[in-house]
């Protein structure tokens, strides 16, 4: 678990100008090739509440059971909804699915979504199912969820501030969480400034690629371009 003190806002929102991809690269940059389940999401993980923006904040973790399990249980929802209203800060909930049979019931619906944004979260991530999907639309909460369905049985939180696994990716409570169309890409917060100074070196190094590339190039462009490309 990651115990650092949370990050001043205006450091997230400085990321969120950025894309998950170029995040990532940046990451690289910083400290070379990370498994991928320390690093991104996998293709299970939908967009489903899009948003205009990269969603960019601090991870409060959960696990949750949405059937009937009934061991362990510790259902102290109002604990961590009340953690979320205590930072102050950007915040992402990550629930996770628990049960011993996953992803069947939802863990995640309308009412907590109007609830988690309006105690400070700006988006939330589902290792599960969500449902109510139009109200959570209409809450204006961005949502990232691994599947849908339409309800649940008897529904527990099991703990939070724990390690969990969403669309194999391991999140951390504190980890920063870079959020759009493509995914999440996973920042440790110590490495967060470096990674920020290496995304304008990122975005500055494509965009001469893209304008380099944006016509049809000459044969000798194409082979000054490989020349440089190999220095």
């Amino acid at each position: 678990m990651n115990d650092s003190k949370p990050l001043d806002g205006s450091i997230l929102n400085e990321l969120s100008k950025y894309d998950s991809a170029t995040v990532q690269n940046a990451a690289i940059l910083v400290q070379g090739y990370s498994n991928h389940s320390d690093d991104y999401s996998d293709p299970t993980l939908k967009q489903y509440v899009e948003s205009k923006k990269t969603i960019v904040g601090y991870a409060l973790t959960s696990k949750w059971t949405p059937l009937y399990e009934k061991e362990h249980i510790n259902d102290n929802k109002l604990d961590f909804l009340d953690n979320i209203f205590k930072m102050k800060i950007p915040v992402i909930p990550v629930l996770s699915d628990v049960e011993s049979l996953p992803n069947r019931g939802a863990i995640m619906g309308d009412g907590m979504a109007y609830q988690m944004k309006s105690l400070g979260s700006v988006g939330v991530v589902v290792g599960g199912n969500a449902r109510d999907i139009k109200g959570i639309k209409d809450a204006g909460l961005p949502l990232w969820a691994t599947g849908h369905v339409p309800g649940h049985g008897p529904f527990q939180m099991i703990e939070h501030g724990t390690t969990v696994e969403v669309a194999d990716l391991k999140i951390n409570q504190g980890d920063i969480l870079v959020c759009d169309y493509d995914g999440i890409t996973r920042i440790e917060i110590n490495i967060v400034n470096d990674v920020i100074k290496m995304c304008k070196e990122v975005r500055k190094k494509e965009k001469k690629l893209h304008k380099y590339f944006s016509e049809k190039v000459s044969r000798s462009d194409w082979e000054n371009w490989k020349k440089e490309s190999s220095i």
